[in-house]
């Protein structure tokens, strides 16, 4: 009976498999087999997620004993103490789960490299969120990661697809542009970690896009380094959103930056070969899915630089500090940056028939629309300001012409009526000697 029963069940699920099969292969153009690429990335992303879920817990009980803790001051949006280790636990289930997941044969020539910038990030980032780096030896930091990503790692721009009107670059041009991307990613998700739950959620959403294209391209290294790395954010995102109780530090946001860079430049070398999802700007839609922390941070560098300050000097110019001004609360700013990103991924997409220049110049108009509605209330604040310093400095100047005025008469008054008061006296005295000489 057993037998009959489990023959039944096994010709029923064979059905049913293929019926999926078919189904999967004409949405998608997947066959059945291909869902044995989801192994890894599924056991690579619970083993992340849960080693960071349980690692963190430790984590805040040791920062609390030790007093390892983001001091507020009058820059910073939170009050209290509050530790700043998150990238600890990020870094920890991250690493963990790739490494346990990862099938030798699956395991792309450049990996050793990346496990090496990986380390290097770890290593100033967690001394940063401890003692505190100065900008200038965090950029060494970056640079050297940099560095090892290209020279050693192969990660190279070295197409930009007609942008501009420009094809394949000088290698020297080349090294220039990826080491810049890389810096500038780096520190755009550095700097966007101003919110609970902001850099998170954001890297959660450029990941898993990337991660995404990937898994559909059969591209398994790629997909697997960007989900196991999400899981790991995700967990992490369960003690951060508002009231965050631990910050993920700059060990995390720039592992985030170093994820996304990696996968944006293997993207834009790869994405116009897909068969699966039709790409025909890689730089705009790579440019898209990292569009809000990306020119958020080239914005204010600029800002900074034309204040005659260092790009790195702190201030309150970010996206977030003007949604904060709003009286938007933590969680409605992430919300808010969150759908953007979506929504400029999607735009990205449907833009490409206008071309990579027409859709990057598009995206860059969209973006400065937006900063222009948030700026607009300070602007006409501030417009109102100067008019009321100028009426009060006019009416001022008005007063003191009036005063000065009427002291002008009162003075004339009282000198005409000197003059008359001695004119008369003297007649009167004109007129007592004429008397006396008749006399």
């Amino acid at each position: 009976m057993w037998r009959l029963d489990k023959n039944i069940y096994l010709s029923t699920s064979l059905r049913l498999l293929k019926k999926l099969e078919a189904l999967l292969f004409f949405f998608t153009g997947f066959k059945i087999r291909d869902i044995k690429l989801m192994d890894n990335i599924i056991i690579g992303s619970l083993v992340s997620f849960v080693i960071s879920f349980y690692a963190i817990p430790v984590i805040i009980q040791v920062a609390d004993m030790k007093k390892l803790y983001d001091i507020p001051d009058e820059r910073k949006v939170h009050k209290t103490p509050i530790p700043s280790l998150g990238g600890l636990g990020i870094f920890i289930g991250f690493i963990l789960g790739l490494l346990f997941s990862m099938n030798i044969a699956d395991i792309s020539g450049e990996f050793q490299y990346y496990m090496a910038a990986f380390l290097v990030v770890f290593f100033f980032g967690i001394k940063d969120d401890i003692l505190v780096l100065l900008p200038m030896k965090k950029f060494l930091g970056q640079v050297i990661v940099a560095g090892i990503l290209m020279f050693k790692g192969g990660l190279l721009i070295d197409n930009m697809h007609g942008f501009l009107g420009i094809t394949v670059l000088n290698p020297p041009i080349s090294y220039l542009l990826t080491g810049i991307t890389i810096i500038v990613v780096m520190n755009a998700y550095n700097l966007i970690d101003g919110v609970d739950g902001l850099a998170g959620t954001v890297g959660i959403i450029s990941t898993s896009a990337f991660a995404l294209f990937f898994y559909l391209n059969g591209d398994l290294f790629y997909s697997q380094l960007g989900f196991t790395f999400c899981a790991a954010i995700a967990a992490f995102l369960i003690y951060n959103y508002s009231p965050a109780r631990i910050f993920m530090g700059d060990t995390g946001s720039m592992m985030i930056g170093a994820i996304n860079a990696i996968l944006v430049i293997h993207f834009i070398a790869t994405a116009a070969n897909s068969k699966i999802v039709p790409i025909s700007a890689p730089p705009a839609i790579g440019f898209g899915i990292l569009l809000l922390p990306l020119l958020d941070t080239l914005r204010v560098f600029a800002i900074r630089i034309m204040n005659g300050r260092s790009p790195f000097w702190p201030d309150r110019n970010h996206l977030h500090h003007l949604l904060l001004d709003k009286g938007l609360s933590h969680k409605a700013i992430t919300l808010t940056l969150a759908s953007f990103s979506v929504l400029f991924i999607a735009i990205s997409y449907f833009l490409q028939p206008i071309g990579i220049t027409g859709t990057i110049f598009t995206q860059i108009g969209l973006f400065f629309i937006g900063i222009g509605i948030l700026n607009f209330d300070k602007f006409r604040k501030r417009t109102t300001t100067k008019l009321a310093v100028v009426a009060s400095e006019t009416n001022s100047q008005q007063f003191n012409d009036e005063i000065d005025n009427g002291f002008a008469r009162r003075f004339r008054n009282i000198v005409t009526f000197v003059n008359k008061r001695n004119a008369n006296a003297e007649e009167i005295e004109v007129n007592e000697e004429d008397f006396n000489l008749n006399n």
